[in-house]
């Protein structure tokens, strides 16, 4: 069996001009990276993000969410990528919009972010790396910004900062526990003032959040002003644009903003751009990209990280909210194999046939519908297959999925591609077409911030109440004072289970859901809730995904997934 670097290299791609052929982009509206990837100019996204805001020139948006990550896995970046070559097989004009990898996981232990056997974006190798330095670009304006602090401080500190209440992190965009809390300034005075720093993965940095939701480099440069990134020793909150500097950062980021063009095995056109993670971010691609495929495609395949407890929700109540975006339909992506380890299954008895912890471990899935339908958006089950499927248990989850009025589509995009994913595409447009979604947000900006927390928390992740810090509870005073109360929230918790728990699998309830902490990020529009033992620097596995890539001196890359 082929692993799915070798699938990828044996694929014949399609210059990437070819490809924007097919949405109406121009070469001269394109910057090329290579021959397999591109970016648009920024007059082609004026352009797109203009006819997208036109109710005849916007597709139908599907999200792509899933059960309770296990193990076991269970393929959503597949699925979309294998739906939206199942929509233009079916003959409709689809594509889709999806993050860019971060190179945590990769080396680490999750993996990329191309899909996986015959349902791929391509260049695997390309996009799983450096891509086109969009990520490497948010890692240098991030630490550019603690730079700059650090910097005015030093030299006089004119804005009498605090050092003590310096929010701002360095970021790199790699897994390293070590990184997570560190002395700076030490050696002597030409050596800056000493204190406690801290680093995070680039992905969950500020920037990344911002590039995400910023449409123009004006807005960027607002977004990037109104960052807090301090207190003052009179305790009044230091924003970034304090500094002078955000032009300075803007330039670094003029390209970042801008959508990367690729390509599917099957040369279905893919926007791929922006990164944040899930279970300590907003979890979702740019607003640019889905714009821009919004205006290119009738049918845009998304997804939002991990399940829908975390990506999806926050899709509907940040990423839409912020960009008028109204979904048509969802698909949530399960697997029998996970299905089972949620009943209680090891990992090691999977290829066996268990109906009965198929049957129990349904309540996650049953949980993840819920969820969806609390948005008003219909939803689609894709059974992702796997080999050792039996069909007893396939016609058991048909069945559980039919009483609680669910659609359930067997899927099989990694073995056949688009072939595979046909059924599942012809049940998804028939959703869109049948404009059944009454699209709405969980709560309303005026909630306030402790409500909004509460809320997501018990209706949402099903905890019977919410323990706040001290810490917590003064800050959510302080930033509703500082008139920060209408900004939604964005919940860091564990992405193994609905609750703060990773330990709790299945469909957890009235649990004490714990908030040990809150962090303004004023220039992306939201508070981060810190819940349970969440941290925004993942560590290396014992056995890291590093210890099987090489490359050889042709420079072709080996072990990459």
């Amino acid at each position: 069996m082929l692993s799915d670097i070798e699938i990828a290299m044996k694929n014949k791609m399609l210059p990437v001009v070819e490809i924007a052929k097919k949405i109406g982009i121009s070469e001269e509206n394109l910057d090329l990276y290579g021959k397999f990837k591109a970016k648009i100019t920024m007059q082609e996204l004026r352009r797109l993000q203009k006819k997208a805001s036109e109710p005849a020139g916007c597709g139908k948006l599907i999200l792509v969410t899933a059960i309770t990550p296990t193990p076991a896995g269970e393929g959503k970046s597949t699925v979309s990528i294998g739906l939206a070559d199942g929509l233009s097989k079916i003959g409709k004009k689809a594509m889709a919009a999806l993050r860019e990898p971060s190179l945590g996981p990769c080396f680490g232990v999750k993996g990329g972010a191309c899909g996986g056997g015959n349902a791929q974006i391509v260049p695997m190798e390309d996009i799983n790396l450096h891509f086109t330095g969009d990520i490497h670009a948010i890692s240098a304006a991030n630490n550019l910004v603690a730079a700059l602090i650090d910097n005015h401080i030093q030299q006089g500190n004119a804005l009498n900062i605090d050092p003590r209440t310096i929010t701002w992190k360095r970021c790199v965009d790699l897994n390293d526990r070590s990184l997570r809390s560190i002395i700076i300034g030490l050696g002597g005075s030409t050596n800056g003032v000493p204190r406690e720093d801290h680093f995070q993965i680039s992905v969950a940095s500020e920037i990344m959040a911002i590039i995400c939701l910023s449409r123009s480099i004006s807005e960027l440069k607002q977004r990037l002003s109104e960052m807090v990134i301090a207190r003052t020793y009179e305790k009044r909150n230091v924003k970034f644009g304090e500094l002078k500097c955000v032009g300075a950062v803007a330039a670094l980021l003029k390209d970042a903003i801008r959508p990367n063009l690729v390509q599917t095995l099957e040369k279905t056109p893919v926007f791929v751009h922006g990164g944040p993670f899930a279970n300590i971010a907003h979890g979702c691609n740019s607003v640019n990209a889905t714009l821009c495929a919004l205006a290119s495609a009738d049918y845009v395949v998304t997804e939002a990280g991990f399940a829908s407890d975390l990506g999806a929700e926050k899709f509907f109540d940040i990423k839409c909210r912020f960009a008028g975006l109204k979904p048509s339909a969802a698909v949530i992506v399960a697997t029998i194999r996970a299905l089972k380890m949620h009943g209680g299954v090891p990992k090691t008895e999977l290829s066996k046939c268990n109906t009965e912890a198929l049957e129990k471990g349904f309540a996650n899935l049953k949980a993840h519908l819920a969820i969806v339908k609390k948005y008003g958006v219909p939803a689609v089950v894709a059974v992702n297959k796997f080999i050792t499927d039996t069909c007893e248990e396939i016609d058991l989850l048909m069945k559980l999925c039919q009483e609680v009025g669910a659609k359930a589509v067997v899927t099989e995009g990694w073995e056949k591609g688009g072939a595979g994913a046909e059924n599942l595409a012809h049940a998804v447009a028939d959703l869109c077409d049948s404009n059944q979604s009454q699209f709405h947000c969980l709560y309303e900006d005026s909630l306030p911030l402790k409500e909004k927390i509460e809320k997501v928390a018990m209706e949402i992740y099903s905890a019977g109440k919410v323990e706040f810090s001290s810490a917590a509870l003064k800050k959510l005073k302080e930033y509703t004072e500082s008139g920060y109360g209408n900004l939604p929230v964005c919940i860091a918790k564990t992405q193994n289970s609905i609750s703060h728990d990773p330990k709790l699998t299945g469909a957890p309830s009235g649990f004490d859901f714990p908030v040990r902490d809150v962090q303004l990020c004023a220039g992306s529009g939201f508070v981060v809730v810190l819940a349970g033992d969440i941290m925004t620097m993942p560590g290396l596995p014992k056995l890291p995904a590093a210890l099987n890539i090489d490359v050889d001196d042709e420079g072709i890359i080996s072990g990459l997934f």
